[in-house]
């Protein structure tokens, strides 16, 4: 929004010399020659009146302007004598009026004025002369309210009290009372008013600034350095400083970029951080050490003690003044102050919330903890069942088959037909022996082939029994018992590795769940100050000023503008 630009308005008041001259030839010129004719005669001759110089703009005014019609009129056929005289009049009497050369602002000042008496004027200089006839000065402002009677209704000329007051008309030779002209002595002594003038301005405007800013700025920051410096309750601060730490082992790739930084416990300092700025630890402060009770004592001023019968909100906003505590995610280090009424108990809130934190700390990993070691002691127990069922499967499975190791039996089967087909090759070639003779004994021949054929019996027996079912006692083959039995020895043996590991992972997960993997580590221990930290009077008083001159300059600021805005 652009405002628009406008001119400064300056207004000179006049020495008392000066207005009594000014009242003195404004009565001699409305009183007519015979008065300003005395005034001459009374003033020195150092300061006879001198004509005053007209400008352009008069010179054309008082000369006349030609508009291209006679000064008498036209003739008309109806217009009689009489008629044609007073038309004349009127004219002559406009261009008198024209020639004294009023400004447009006089004329607009007697065109309201006739408008207000109800003159039925045509125009400007006809409002002038008919105010004029009527007895009244268009141009007099100090009579502007005398002009009007009690019911509304105009003056007339013997209504007014002090006579007639009107301009008079000059003839074009007589010399009008001029301004006095103005010797050195008199300019220095009017320059000298004004710049007394001016500088009584200045001084006044100086002492309302003065005032103002004394009842705005300089009195509130008294009353605040007096607080600061008198009121005040010695206010102490305990420091401490401390970091999270992880004791698991480095990790390799790029978890092992964050391991030593702080971004790598950077979850746990927030939490942290959080949890002693919380409702719950002001509670338990409050709890243990009494932190109400202790900002409760009355001798501690009215603005820094907590009511008798505060609630906890109040006591929690209380808590969160005098309790600060910032993080370092570069460093991850966990910086906190402690603010209390005395060092001891300052000292004291600092030590609690530190084991608060240490406690919070060590539990964030407590339900981790706890979840992987009953896990892992529920692998263990499943993978013990497991092997136990397959133990019971082989025992079962050996006495119902009554083989203990069927590969034994198998080996044993296998070298009993290995050892019979040896001993049947040599009744073979024994057979065929004496089977080439011209005349073969008929009786070996016979027992020979009878022990062949006892052999092949028998090793097809034997054969039968790793191959064929029914070959054992149970019914089956050593075949399908060496495969039963290796199945569940295989089972066996998975359940017993299962079963280790297991165990390994039990064992684990027992030394980690006895282990903290979160620690906190004190860099800076709370140590009770000798000297109170709060009020820092002087850094406050001055920062009060500071404050309340802000307060100034904006409503300052924002009143010009809307005066401006306004006024504009």
């Amino acid at each position: 929004m652009t405002t628009k630009p406008k001119a400064k308005k300056f207004r000179i008041r006049r020495s008392p010399t000066m207005a009594a001259a000014a009242q003195a030839g404004a009565t001699g010129a409305s009183a007519g020659g015979a008065p300003a004719a005395s005034g001459e005669a009374a003033r020195p001759a150092s300061q006879t009146p001198r004509a005053r110089s007209l400008n352009p703009l008069e010179e054309s005014m008082a000369g006349g302007t030609e508009d291209g019609f006679p000064e008498e009129g036209f003739a008309t056929a109806g217009r009689d004598g009489e008629a044609g005289k007073a038309s004349q009049s009127v004219e002559q009497e406009l261009a008198a009026i024209r020639k004294e050369g009023l400004t447009g602002r006089q004329l607009r000042m007697a065109r309201r004025l006739a408008q207000k008496h109800g003159l039925p004027a045509t125009s400007d200089y006809d409002a002038v002369r008919l105010l004029r006839r009527a007895g009244i000065d268009p141009f007099l402002r100090a009579n502007m309210l005398q002009l009007v009677t009690a019911d509304g209704a105009p003056l007339q000329p013997d209504d007014k009290a002090d006579g007639v007051k009107l301009p008079q008309t000059v003839s074009p030779g007589q010399k009008l009372p001029a301004e006095p002209a103005l010797d050195a002595a008199e300019r220095a002594r009017a320059v000298m008013e004004i710049q007394q003038d001016i500088a009584r301005r200045r001084r006044r405007r100086t002492l309302l600034l003065l005032t103002r800013l004394a009842f705005f700025v300089f009195l509130p920051t008294l009353l605040a350095g007096y607080y600061f410096y008198v009121i005040a309750t010695p206010m102490y601060e305990t420091r401490s400083e401390f970091v999270i730490q992880k004791a698991e082992a480095a990790s390799s790739g790029l978890g092992s970029l964050f391991a030593g930084s702080g971004l790598a416990t950077s979850q746990d300092s927030i939490t942290v951080q959080s949890y002693l700025t919380s409702r719950d630890a002001m509670l338990r402060l409050d709890a243990e050490l009494g932190f109400k009770k202790h900002f409760q004592n009355p001798a501690i001023d009215p603005i820094q003690r907590l009511p008798a019968d505060a609630s906890n909100e109040e006591a929690f906003k209380l808590y969160k003044r005098n309790v600060k505590i910032g993080f370092d995610p570069t460093e991850g280090i966990i910086k906190m102050a402690v603010v209390a009424a005395s060092p001891e108990m300052s000292q004291k809130f600092s030590e609690a919330l530190i084991r608060y934190a240490e406690e919070r700390v060590d539990n964030l990993t407590a339900r981790l903890r706890e979840d992987q070691m009953a896990g892992a002691k529920k692998s263990y127990e499943d993978a013990e069942r497991k092997r136990a069922e397959a133990q019971a499967r082989v025992l079962a499975l050996q006495e119902k088959l009554g083989v203990y190791d069927p590969t034994t039996e198998a080996s044993s089967l296998a070298g009993q037909i290995s050892g019979f087909e040896s001993t049947l090759r040599q009744k073979q070639l024994e057979l065929q022996q004496l089977l080439d003779n011209p005349r073969p004994n008929k009786a070996r021949v016979d027992g020979v082939r009878g022990d062949i054929r006892r052999l092949e019996a028998l090793i097809a027996d034997l054969r039968s029994k790793l191959t064929e079912s029914g070959g054992t006692a149970s019914g089956e083959s050593l075949a399908q018992i060496t495969g039963q039995l290796a199945v569940a020895r295989a089972d066996l043996e998975t359940r017993n590795a299962l079963l280790q590991a297991a165990l390994e992972q039990l064992e684990s997960a027992r030394i980690e769940a006895n282990k903290q993997t979160r620690y906190l580590s004190l860099g800076v221990k709370p140590v009770a100050p000798d000297k109170p930290t709060y009020p820092k009077a002087f850094e406050n008083t001055v920062l009060s000023f500071l404050i309340f001159s802000g307060i100034y300059l904006m409503i300052s600021i924002t009143g010009s503008i809307l005066r401006e805005q306004i006024m504009g």
